[in-house]
């Protein structure tokens, strides 16, 4: 475990939020190493947002295969393991397979991810980013990634809606709510030293960097 006192830490939060760019800056400042969601390498994924009751199973599966694959080196009690960061949480993978699949599908996938998420540790802190769709959907439009143009307003919506719930009842690890509506970490060094000082702080229960605002 990193001098930190973390061995596993995963960024969250909806897509365009800046899950990703989190981690990365995250994982330099405390000399991890990142595990990343690659949504270019699953390739049900651009015909998801154009056409979602078609894809939606294999998508799921195909996120949760790779998230396994990469997680599962991870093993809680080794002293001599890097700081990992994650820019997911697996356990979050049910709030998308019950917006996206049918009763079927999703009882073939609960099948499937309990066979699996049994092997996978807790983190040692998890970082919530949420933001109202509106500003989700101008940073998904500003990153110009084509397929991402497909993506409905209204999935969004119960997407973010899902992520509340979720994290509203979250007890599994010390967790940050940071109300990212605002906050630029790529380019506010600023934001982020708020951020660091606060992680750098933690030692359980939640940690609110500013108010929620849903």
């Amino acid at each position: 475990m990193n001098a930190g006192g973390f061995g596993y830490i995963a960024v969250e939060g909806p897509i365009g939020v800046g899950k990703t760019t989190l981690a990365r800056k995250l994982a330099a400042s405390l000399g991890g190493e990142t595990l990343l969601e690659a949504p270019e390498e699953n390739p049900f994924l651009p015909n998801f947002y154009a056409r979602p009751k078609a894809t939606a199973l294999a998508t799921q599966l195909h996120f949760l295969l790779q998230r396994m694959r990469q997680l599962k080196e991870l093993r809680q009690g080794d002293l001599f393991a890097p700081l990992r960061i994650a820019d997911y949480l697996v356990a979050k993978d049910r709030l998308f397979a019950e917006l996206t699949l049918s009763a079927d599908e999703l009882r073939l996938y609960e099948q499937v991810s309990a066979q699996l998420l049994g092997e996978v540790p807790d983190p040692d802190l998890v970082i919530y980013l949420q933001a109202p769709v509106e500003v989700l959907l101008d940073r998904v439009a500003q990153r110009g990634v084509a397929y991402e143009a497909d993506i409905d307003a209204d999935y969004l919506q119960r997407l973010v809606a899902a992520y509340t719930r979720f994290f509203y009842n979250f007890e599994t690890a010390p967790l940050i709510i940071v109300n990212a509506a605002e906050i630029d970490f790529a380019h506010n060094q600023a934001d982020y030293e708020q951020l660091f000082t606060r992680i750098q702080s933690i030692k359980k229960g939640r940690h609110y960097l500013n108010p929620l605002p849903f």
